[in-house]
């Protein structure tokens, strides 16, 4: 029994295959749980993608929905509508930062076309009339109210240079400033006020992968393609110190860094291994092997959480002894975030996000519905 193709539209069907291949293949870079983050129930947490979107979900939404979904459909993964989506970026978003800890607070995503963009969270989260019409998502009109671009460098003849992205960001309230590690071998310091550069730092000699601000001692620690991890003064620009080989042949990217909360502590990830250092004493404690290559690593009090390029999560204590390890969804995972509450959201390859609790079991698992 042949089917009727008397309303057949060949160009629907060509997009709705583009289209599923596109979700099929869309990363998340980045999840950010919202503020305040002291409150003891989770909900709210933004999803930054690879098709420059920025999406809210609501936790409380996604489990009511994961435990009505139905897998008898053929559907192997939940696909959630977001509370609210922006295009936030020509390209990839990377990264994604709260600054501030209220509803005053900017939500701020950087991505692929060099612009740092903020919106304030209480008008971002407000939810829509209608976010969607006859089932399709549609972009929202929430305009943001801060956006900073990366300087482009002057070549002969007065060219410009190609805009360079921002790989990462960190931000430092206290100081009114955010950070950004670009491509372009340098890091930048933004005033948030005036919108202005601050203070640019020179000596990677390849782009960056991770900024880390270390409010407490004015200075920003960065990763590089070029394999070593460098600690800045703020307050005069200069690099104070090189962690890592700078031998060409050997190096390994810097791909991820965090400090613990007394800023005492780094770890780095570095190719497959995890590098401790104590940063009063300027050593390295330990060095932890890892099976995969490391795409994001935190602090958990005095614990280190890290994913890769596997469907794993870990957990190590600082001696570098394993803890736990939980299977994620994600067969690339490049995004850990963790709820002062202990809920961790990671996030990778897929577009897909995992929802884990502070006990290990999965709340829910879902691809974010896209524009």
């Amino acid at each position: 029994m042949y089917g009727d193709a008397t309303n057949w539209n060949e160009d629907e069907y060509r997009e709705s295959i583009l289209k599923e291949r596109e979700i099929q293949t869309r990363t998340v870079f980045r999840t950010a749980w919202a503020p305040p983050e002291r409150i003891s129930n989770p909900d709210a947490f933004v999803v930054a993608s690879s098709d420059g979107t920025l999406a809210f979900h609501s936790l409380n939404s996604l489990v009511s929905q994961s435990a009505s979904f139905g897998y008898s459909k053929g559907q192997d993964v939940m696909v959630a509508e977001p509370e609210r989506v922006v295009r936030a970026h020509d390209g990839p978003a990377y990264d994604v930062k709260f600054y501030g800890e209220d509803e005053d607070a900017l939500l701020l995503s950087c991505g692929d076309d060099g612009r740092v963009r903020g919106w304030k969270w209480g008008e971002f989260s407000e939810p829509e009339v209608s976010l969607h019409l006859q089932g399709v998502c549609t972009e929202n009109h929430v305009k943001p109210l801060l956006e900073l671009t990366n300087p482009q460098h002057k070549g002969p003849w007065g060219a410009l240079s190609p805009m360079p992205e921002i790989n990462a960001m960190s931000v430092d309230p206290q100081s009114g400033s955010v950070f950004t590690a670009a491509g372009d071998s340098c890091a930048y310091c933004w005033d948030v006020e005036s919108g202005k550069i601050k203070m640019t730092f020179k000596g990677h000699s390849d782009y960056l992968h991770t900024v880390v601000s270390r409010s407490s001692a004015s200075q920003i620690l960065t990763g590089s393609e070029d394999g070593t991890a460098r600690i800045w003064d703020c307050k005069t620009g200069k690099c104070v110190k090189v962690i890592g080989s700078q031998d060409k042949k050997s190096r390994l990217r810097v791909s991820s860094m965090a400090l613990d909360g007394s800023e005492s502590w780094l770890v780095c990830g570095q190719g497959k291994n995890l590098a401790l250092w104590n940063l009063p004493a300027s050593e390295c404690v330990s060095t932890i092997s890892i099976p995969a290559h490391v795409q994001d690593v935190m602090f958990d009090e005095k614990q280190i959480l890290t994913v890769g390029a596997e469907p794993v999560l870990r957990r190590f204590d600082l001696n570098g002894a394993l803890l736990s390890q939980i299977h994620c969804a994600p067969c690339s995972v490049f995004s850990i975030s963790l709820h002062a509450a202990g809920v961790v959201a990671v996030g990778g390859y897929g577009g897909l996000v995992d929802v884990i609790s502070q006990f290990g079991s999965h709340l829910c698992t879902f691809r974010s519905s896209s524009l």
